[in-house]
């Protein structure tokens, strides 16, 4: 039986580790693929449709994929073999025993300049491998190939909302960087091959499990048997986590204090103790906050392709709030925005927002995140600086607070809020929330909300999610506050 060819995805996993090709092959259950990688394939996808818009032309012919490989490797033969004479997108190729299928190839007299599309905002390290990969199997296979770009994502690039991204993608030439490792191909086509056909691979874990992206075996082939997997450590780089497993410890409680830092010793003090530290000055901090207390949280969404006229690129732009209120201690109220017609919402963001908040008392957030979308706001709306700067003047910021005073063993080395609130109030657990759980969620859920082809039941769905899910965040830093009120 014929071996199968290998991908290039498959050689981008063979150069990031040998072992993470044999668990593709051979043990693919084990991959966890969370809600930012899938967000990230989802962004390459949109860029790649409108990359495929920028370069067409009324000759321009798409390899369709549906009918299989077989159908697709014989229209790509036929075209290629006709001569460069128009822009082909999806172009499978096939040669020493590797697959590609090309984003874009463009005649260039009778050569073909081939183009490879990256939803990233600059060229990477591992791109060139990427386009090397193409362009090795394209030469091999007899297509010459007079130039190798990448085009990636501008951020500079304003979108007018008329539906032209002409300016949108940044041609880059790698021919030189692509064609130098050309010359490795070979080599790692047999490494590859080999790693799959062979036993797993022993590789150590370190700081490549991370780079260039998050290998989704992680869990798999770190050490996690344990009540305290050393991944839990924070504020440590990968590649020294890597050495304490090589010198034998797996656990955070291993691992001697004299290789920490002191907010990783505390880590590791909670984790032995098993019982939380809470400093009282995070007591007196927040009895000392005044009423009226404001508690806010914004959603925001950043498409790679912008779908607002006047913005760019990944901009976070936020479509909802929710702002719990304390009139007085023991008066709770809640209000909220979130507009889901499709139209910019940035402006009622902002006037709803200023009509909330008042003028006097703190608003209290999780980050600088707030910080950051009313500075954005204000820039975006002059008329409304003033007042917005005046509401920027409020806010207090309790991550830092609640990071240098507490720690609970539950919290598994992390202070995000969602790590932090069920510590405190089991109560309150964001994974039972229904369908949105989490930022990335709330993003694709208003994308998809706003999206004219959902239906107007699916829409209320999502409305309802957000709203919950918004609101949790802010109930969430209310219940912090109360808590650490009382200690």
């Amino acid at each position: 039986m014929a071996r199968r060819s290998l991908s290039k995805t498959r050689l981008l996993s063979a150069r990031q580790c040998l072992k993470r090709i044999h668990l593709e092959a051979h043990r693919p259950e084990l991959a966890v693929i969370d809600a930012e990688t899938q967000q990230a394939l989802d962004a390459g996808r949109a860029v790649g449709a409108i990359a495929r818009r920028i370069y067409a032309t009324e000759a321009a012919v798409t390899i369709p994929y549906q009918g299989g490989l077989r159908h697709a490797l014989q229209k790509s033969a036929r075209l290629l073999e006709a001569g460069p004479s128009r822009p082909m997108f999806e172009a499978t190729v096939e040669h020493g025993g590797v697959l590609v299928r090309v984003d874009i190839l463009l005649p260039d007299g009778d050569a073909w300049q081939l183009v490879e599309v990256k939803a990233a905002t600059r060229v990477e390290p591992h791109h060139y491998f990427d386009c090397a990969v193409q362009d090795w199997v394209l030469c091999g296979a007899g297509y010459p190939v007079s130039r190798v770009a990448l085009a990636h994502v501008d951020r500079r690039f304003v979108y007018r909302g008329d539906g032209n991204y002409r300016g949108m993608l940044k041609a880059v030439d790698v021919t030189a960087s692509a064609r130098e490792l050309g010359a490795s191909l070979p080599d790692w086509v047999r490494r590859a091959r080999d790693a799959i056909a062979g036993a797993a691979p022993r590789v150590a874990v370190g700081a490549h499990c991370f780079t260039p992206h998050d290998c989704p075996f992680i869990e798999h082939c770190w050490p996690t048997d344990v009540a305290y997997p050393l991944l839990e450590l924070p504020r440590v780089g990968k590649g020294k986590l890597g050495q304490f497993v090589a010198a034998g410890f797996a656990d955070v409680r291993d691992v001697p204090a004299e290789l920490l830092t002191d907010t990783q010793r505390r880590v590791q003090r909670v984790a032995r103790s098993g019982r939380a530290e809470v400093s009282p000055s995070i007591g007196r901090f927040v009895r000392s906050l005044p009423y009226p207390r404001y508690y806010l949280d914004f959603e925001s969404v950043a498409p790679p392709v912008p779908i607002f006229a006047d913005t760019r690129p990944y901009e976070a732009l936020p479509f909802q709030w929710s702002c719990h209120f304390e009139a007085a201690a023991g008066e709770l109220d809640h209000a909220e925005f979130l507009d889901l017609s499709g139209e910019a919402p940035f402006r009622r963001v902002a006037e709803s927002l200023i009509r909330a908040l008042g003028k006097s008392g703190p608003i209290l957030v999780y980050s600088h995140y707030e910080r950051t979308m009313l500075g954005r706001l204000g820039a975006r709306f002059p008329d409304l600086e003033p007042a917005l700067l005046a509401i920027e003047a409020r806010l207090v910021d309790l991550k830092p607070i609640v990071e240098n005073g507490y720690y609970h063993p539950g919290m598994r080395g992390s202070w995000s809020i969602k790590a932090v609130v069920p510590s405190i109030a089991p109560d309150m657990q964001y994974s039972e929330l229904s369908g949105i759980q989490q930022g990335t969620e709330a993003s694709s859920g208003y994308l998809e909300a706003i999206d004219p082809a959902t239906s107007a039941v699916r829409k209320a769905e999502l409305e309802a999610q957000l709203k919950r899910y918004c609101r949790f965040d802010t109930e969430a830093l209310v219940r912090l506050v109360h808590y650490f009120g009382d200690h």
